[in-house]
């Protein structure tokens, strides 16, 4: 009998020493943040992570995806963490907010904005460079149709060139969408980057060269902190036309300029009521628009990693993120620096 005891007290300490270990085990995994390819959004998550491992001593890491895959996981817990969400936009996650599975925390970055754009000289022209208005009464997409020559396309002339975000990413739905509502189709070329840095390029290198080029993009960049560039108008926000927009299968879409933009940083529901500091940091969290873009803009022309530019930030901006965190925190941070 006694012996019987003497075994089952080892049985439970074993099973209590193997539960307390899968604790340890799950309290040390890493937060998993999605990898964003876009430039403000890539800085963003590196300077929240710094602040989240220097600061509150959790470690983290990144996984990829597109926004679509990414928003998926987040609302499977297979992320926890989107560092910069255009909350609301994309069907998959008004779902998941309605279900209670994400969470968009805070006010990240006010005055962000997005939109189908052409450089300043196009309309205006550049006498400095010897560029001549080529669409000078260009104002709004209702014009873009009798200016297709302006923006032919290289490999279909008939045509102009719409660039497009890439493939996966919600706004390319959206512009695409857009193309249809806005009788487009027959006039322009739908043209889908590969990447966002693709996409960075192939303007950046359009404006270098005084080239007329018309792009989907958005703020906070760093083209706006590089490039005078001017916004297209488009028909008042209208919310049943967005739906129309954000939905690839709708065959009757109604044009409307994108919804008003809110950046939050989305969460999934487990993190939510497992790190509540972090929850409290994110929700204060709150970028200058304009230093972020010339930051962005800084780190796009030095071709800077952003975690570097995240470190130089948190360095040299301590009076925008303090505010965020403790004090306790914040002086971690600044040590680890």
């Amino acid at each position: 009998m006694r012996s019987i005891k003497t075994l089952l007290g080892s049985s439970l300490l074993a099973l209590s020493l193997l539960a307390n270990q899968a604790g340890a085990t799950e309290k040390n995994a890493p937060i998993h943040f999605g990898d964003i390819t876009w430039e403000s959004g890539s800085l963003i998550t590196e300077i929240l992570r710094l602040i989240v491992e220097k600061g509150y001593g959790y470690p983290t890491d990144t996984l990829p995806g597109s926004t679509v895959s990414l928003e998926a996981a987040l609302a499977k817990n297979d992320i926890q963490v989107i560092g910069e969400e255009w909350a609301g936009r994309s069907p998959a996650w008004v779902k998941a907010a309605a279900e209670g599975k994400v969470f968009g925390l805070g006010d990240t970055v006010k005055g962000a904005t997005e939109g189908w754009w052409v450089p300043e000289y196009v309309i205006k022209g550049d006498p400095e460079r010897g560029i001549k208005p080529l669409a000078p009464e260009l104002k709004s997409v209702a014009d873009l149709a009798k200016y297709k020559d302006v923006f032919r396309d290289p490999e279909d002339p008939s045509r102009g060139r719409f660039l497009n975000s890439p493939t996966g990413w919600t706004s390319e739905i959206v512009n695409s969408q857009k193309l249809k509502a806005y009788d487009l189709t027959a006039s322009y070329v739908n043209f889908r980057t590969g990447s966002g840095a693709a996409l960075d390029a192939e303007v950046a290198s359009s404006i270098r060269r005084g080239k007329p080029v018309l792009f989907y993009y958005w703020s906070p960049t760093p083209l706006l902190g590089r490039f005078k560039l001017v916004k297209l108008d488009e028909p008042p926000f209208d919310a049943e036309a967005w739906k129309t927009l954000a939905d690839a299968t709708n065959p009757n879409p109604k044009g409307t300029r994108s919804m008003p933009a809110s950046l939050a940083i989305g969460v999934s529901a487990p993190f939510k009521a497992q790190y509540p500091d972090l929850v409290s940091f994110f929700e204060k969290v709150d970028l200058p628009i304009d230093l972020l873009n010339q930051t962005l803009a800084q780190m796009s022309e030095k071709r800077q990693k952003p975690r570097e530019v995240a470190e130089a930030f948190l360095r040299e901006q301590p009076q925008v993120w303090h505010g965020w965190v403790p004090r306790e925190v914040a002086s971690k941070v600044g040590a680890s620096l």
